[in-house]
């Protein structure tokens, strides 16, 4: 006999909700690349302020999203996540209207902000209104509608862009934020407070400073040269700041990294995976979309779409590869999925001022979509699989949290990678760096990678 589960209408409301305001999250993160060239044509800045508009984000973001469990704990999950959406919406429709990219970035900053209360806040209300099977089915289909998001952005931005303006790209989140702040009036749900549970305010300033100093450098350093204060003064305070920070993490009664979690091998490994991995992608995604604009001479268009095969196999290959990943362990998968996407990165430096899609891009994004489709099921099975039940949810937290901050390090890094202007030789030399990186998260996961014992007393005869 099939049993069927019905959802309760509560349960249907508190779905609906989780799936819009992580989608308003997913979605601006993927539409920004493709707004980049034009919003650097109309504000001015070059590769620098493109690179501040994507890092502002990330900074706060990062810095901010393991603080946003214990903020839930301390005033509720409903209200965390009402100010989120507020804050997201609002910072929108600033960065909609701003003069300048100096503005821009400061706006981005306190998006990210906004944003490091949606996505964890929306995922622990499925995990309060949920569970048993339900609660996976809920998740399920969670992840369903954030892959969308991705699918969805780039070729809405490259078509706000083309056609409209690069300015309403960031108005396209209103409406959905409109839509979730209602369906929060109608559930009148009772908010949940944890008493004794204290948030962790010295770690998140030490971990804003700590990121935020040695970015700055990073960046400006084409700018002002290392040998200036204004370069060398913020590296040396971030880098001691972020020392502090992992200090203070040890000491912290309610710290915001759980340093104790990186004990467990597999966690540990697969989280300097993912810090390869994910700092390949985030410098991909950003880099490729711009040379195919800048350079190459694609439309926004053009450029958004180039890329959307990557996206259909992510959600089409991805549950198959965690099958396989379950049944065999994820250390091949893991290890050959990022080494196939660096060679998919090989493959683009027949790009060059003239650029065929079919003969040049193509070929390599085929075979860098099979690649990240075989790596990212068992990459997060495998660093969340030995973490106590209990601790999943800042397991997953901190596993988030270094995927961002290694995009923001990784962007942050490109100034001295492409050495002023983007151009051809330049964008070659990224692509190498993208493809070492990618090798070298395979190659950390298959020397440290343990997979799972299998229960031999339920193997067949």
């Amino acid at each position: 006999m099939v049993l069927t589960y019905r959802m309760t209408r509560e349960q249907r409301l508190v779905l609906a909700i989780a799936v819009l305001a992580s989608f308003v999250a997913f979605l601006d993160g993927s539409v920004i690349n493709v707004a980049l060239p034009a919003m650097s044509e109309e504000l001015g800045g070059g590769l620098s302020i493109q690179q501040w508009i994507v890092d502002a984000y990330l900074i706060t973001l990062g810095s901010l999203i393991l603080l946003a469990g214990s903020l839930s704990d301390v005033f509720g999950r409903i209200v965390v996540l009402r100010a989120g959406l507020i804050g997201f919406a609002l910072t929108s429709v600033a960065i909609a209207l701003a003069p300048t990219g100096e503005l821009v970035v400061v706006l981005r900053g306190l998006q990210g902000i906004a944003g490091a209360l949606l996505v964890p806040s929306s995922l622990a209300l499925i995990l309060s209104a949920f569970r048993g099977p339900a609660q996976a089915k809920a998740i399920g289909s969670w992840t369903a509608w954030t892959s969308a998001a991705f699918l969805a952005g780039p070729f809405l931005g490259g078509v706000f862009v083309e056609f409209l303006n690069w300015r309403l790209v960031f108005a396209i989140n209103v409406l959905p934020i409109a839509v979730t702040l209602w369906l929060l009036a109608v559930l009148k749900h009772r908010d949940e407070r944890k008493p004794g549970v204290t948030v962790d305010i010295p770690g998140a300033i030490l971990g804003i400073v700590g990121l935020g100093g040695p970015v700055f450098a990073l960046i400006e350093q084409q700018n002002f040269g290392w040998g200036s204060p204004v370069i060398f003064l913020p590296m040396i305070v971030g880098l001691l700041s972020f020392a502090a920070f992992l200090w203070w993490q040890s000491r912290a009664k309610a710290p915001m990294l759980p340093l104790g979690l990186f004990r467990i091998r597999n966690f540990s490994v697969g989280n300097v995976s993912t810090a390869f991995v994910y700092a390949a992608l985030s410098v991909s995604g950003f880099i490729i979309v711009i040379f195919l604009q800048q350079v190459a001479g694609f439309s926004p268009t053009a450029a958004a779409i180039a890329f959307i095969p990557v996206s259909i196999a992510n959600v089409a290959l991805s549950r198959f590869f965690g099958g396989l990943s379950a049944r065999f362990g994820p250390r091949i998968f893991m290890t050959v999925g990022p080494i196939l996407a660096g060679i998919g990165h090989l493959l683009f430096l027949s790009m060059g001022e003239s650029v065929n899609y079919l003969t040049d891009v193509l070929p390599g994004v085929l075979v860098f979509s099979l690649g990240i489709s075989m790596t990212v099921a068992p990459l997060t099975s495998a660093i969340l699989a030995d973490i106590p039940s209990e601790q999943a949810g800042i397991g997953s937290a901190v596993n988030n949290a270094v995927a961002r901050v290694a995009g923001l390090i990784g962007i942050a890094m490109l100034g001295i990678i492409v050495v002023g202007t983007l151009d051809v030789p330049g964008f070659h030399r990224v692509l190498i760096v993208i493809s070492a990186l990618m090798f070298a998260g395979g190659i950390v996961s298959f020397l440290g990678i343990r997979n799972p014992a299998r229960d031999t007393a339920q193997q067949p005869e």
